[in-house]
């Protein structure tokens, strides 16, 4: 058992919760907690950790797998969270790249410097339920594989297919290609329910602070908003993406594509 942090495998750990950089340089990501557990992809695991307690009590979700036993202090310095469950895993990146995410009739969400991780570990998984195709990411969003992101997408990024995109002119070029209509989401837009999004769609969702930039709301075939009522200017950007994508599956339910 690993009963103190200045074991060699406990510094890679805490180097990856910390460092984008590093989780980049290794190709590993953390997840903790037994529900994301069990959503990890048998062969994407690389290593798992638990205390003797949780593996007493969780012994069945380790069928075929040797974990790592840790004192209940280590992984607390280990987790991302204030009461770790008492099972972390290292696991395989996988991405895709935007050519492959990207189909004729596909729908798409397009994020642009997103910066919180909650806002788009929840774009991923509200995205997943309404049966989105993809989201590509500019590169300065915020680094898909934050713990914080990691957890807020509940297994979502096992699923759904992502790509960070180092030129947006490109993909705007690739979206035209396969005949994907886009939409950015902006003040000065036609309120979104007006719109059809029953062929092949691409939502255009901007920074918290300061929404899109104007290149890529220039860039976009039709600007869209949420109407407001009261004082209300805009919606938080996971819920907007939200919205819009459901909109879209009301739509596609009841005509087809």
């Amino acid at each position: 058992m690993i009963t103190t942090n200045q074991n060699k495998q406990i510094k890679q750990i805490l180097k990856l919760k910390k460092s984008a950089r590093e989780r980049r340089k290794q190709q590993l990501f953390l997840v903790e907690g037994i529900r994301m557990f069990r959503e990890i992809p048998g062969k994407r695991l690389y290593k798992a950790y638990a205390t003797e307690e949780f593996y007493e009590e969780h012994w069945e979700i380790f069928q075929g797998i040797v974990p790592e036993m840790v004192s209940s202090q280590v992984m607390k310095e280990i987790s991302d969270t204030m009461t770790p469950q008492g099972v972390l895993a290292l696991v395989r990146m996988e991405e895709t790249k935007a050519e492959d995410v990207v189909k004729e009739g596909d729908l798409l969400l397009v994020l642009e410097n997103i910066q919180d991780p909650g806002n788009l570990g929840t774009i991923l998984r509200t995205g997943e339920g309404a049966g989105i195709d993809g989201v590509l990411m500019s590169k300065d969003t915020v680094d898909i594989y934050n713990p914080k992101v990691i957890r807020s997408t509940m297994g979502s990024i096992f699923r759904v297919p992502f790509s960070y995109v180092e030129d947006m002119e490109a993909l705007i070029c690739l979206l035209k290609k396969s005949q994907i209509k886009t939409y950015a989401a902006h003040l000065d837009g036609t309120n979104y329910t007006k719109e059809s999004y029953r062929r092949g769609t691409a939502f255009f969702i901007g920074n918290e602070g300061n929404g899109l930039s104007q290149e890529l709301t220039d860039a976009a075939d039709h600007k869209i908003k949420i109407p407001m009522s009261g004082k209300v200017e805009s919606l938080n950007a996971a819920m907007a993406a939200g919205l819009l994508v459901y909109e879209a599956r009301r739509q596609r339910e009841e005509g087809g594509r």
